[in-house]
């Protein structure tokens, strides 16, 4: 190994050790430190020598290895991260995996859909899939805020499937700030939306 692959080689294991266990990332978060194909032949060095695990095509993790579990799964929402990269996305959890986010659904969806305004793409990991699909302005309006994953949860829910049980669930996650923003962002969910997001951020 020339010196300057050793070099990218440690200097891209030091910064996996800074991040610490359950990191997930590509490797455009080492592209400062050479080039792409000496950035790829180090990751493939720490996989075979077992410090790293290649989750997917360009997709790895420093994992946490449980006494009791073994190799822990890396989450889904630290996976969504990961692929959006060093680009300056926005990220919003949606449908299924959004209403398990806010406890209004136990199942953890095996195709967990992201919302971004970056571009389209989806890693397959085992039985899991992870989507970030590109949508509409309006859609990422409310991305990052407690707001767009209710819309998007109730979205998914449907009318006919919100009741005294959602409502109360959602209300002991509402700080006196979320309410303020719920009212906010009245204007960017559809009038039904709208009209549970009035009664959440009214409630005391």
């Amino acid at each position: 190994m020339g010196k300057h692959a050793n070099s990218v080689d440690s200097q891209v294991l030091a910064r996996i050790r800074a991040k610490g266990r359950d990191w997930v990332f590509t490797p455009t978060d080492f592209l400062d430190l050479g080039s792409r194909t000496a950035v790829g032949l180090a990751l493939m060095r720490h996989v075979r020598a077992g410090t790293i695990r290649q989750l997917a095509r360009g997709l790895y993790d420093y994992p946490i290895h449980h006494a009791r579990f073994g190799t822990i799964a890396p989450s889904t929402d630290k996976i969504a991260v990961a692929l959006k990269g060093r680009d300056d996305f926005r990220l919003q959890a949606s449908g299924a995996h959004a209403a398990n986010v806010l406890g209004l659904s136990d199942q953890v969806p095996v195709r967990a859909v992201f919302l971004t305004d970056g571009r389209s793409r989806k890693v397959q990991l085992g039985k899991r899939q992870i989507v970030l699909k590109n949508t509409t302005t309006r859609q990422m309006a409310t991305a990052g805020r407690k707001s767009g994953t209710i819309i998007q949860a109730l979205r998914w829910l449907g009318r006919q499937h919100v009741d005294d049980k959602v409502l109360s669930i959602l209300r002991r996650q509402l700080s006196a700030t979320d309410r303020v923003q719920l009212m906010k962002d009245l204007k960017f969910a559809p009038g039904w939306i709208a009209d549970i997001l009035r009664r959440l951020a009214s409630s005391a």
